[in-house]
């Protein structure tokens, strides 16, 4: 373990014991690649395509993750064996991105937020709605058409057995 990695586990140990996440970055990428069992070099792919780019960076220039870029990047991982592109990856994160945020603005006390912004906001939260239920089932399809290769692969290994 590296300087840097011994560091993050002490911190993230010492964060364990606080009662709220910090949104301060803290866990370097040799950290977060332990945590996710992913590599550095996919993680550093990711940061350079734009589609998981770290919070922070160290005075020395060390990408520098929060517990939310690890939330995102396990919502990458399991869309990898399911085929998804880079591109649906990427759309994916900003649909949930959009919905959370307009989950956290979606209205005042006075309900001034749901008058001003009327029945554009209602559309585009439908649309956004609509994007997410789409990769629900473009996921579901993925994982019927894997549980079928499995199903192949049971039945190959039976053949072979049987011989």
């Amino acid at each position: 373990m590296t300087a840097p990695e011994a560091h993050d586990a002490a911190h993230e140990q010492g964060s364990a014991r606080t009662a709220t996440p910090t949104p301060t970055p803290t866990m370097h990428i040799g950290a977060l690649a332990e945590r996710t069992g992913m590599s550095l070099r996919t993680l550093r792919h990711y940061d350079e395509t734009g589609l998981l780019k770290p919070s922070g960076r160290s005075e020395g220039g060390f990408r520098l993750y929060t517990d939310d870029d690890l939330a995102r990047l396990l919502v990458i991982r399991r869309m990898k064996p399911l085929g998804f592109s880079l591109d649906e990856m990427a759309d994916l994160l900003e649909v949930v991105d959009q919905l959370r945020a307009s989950a956290g603005s979606t209205g005042s006390a006075d309900g001034a937020d749901s008058a001003s912004s009327g029945y554009n906001a209602a559309d585009t939260h439908g649309s956004l709605r609509a994007r997410l239920d789409a990769y629900v089932e473009s996921a579901q399809e993925r994982r019927a058409e894997l549980a079928r290769k499995l199903d192949m692969a049971d039945e190959f290994i039976a053949l072979l057995r049987s011989t």
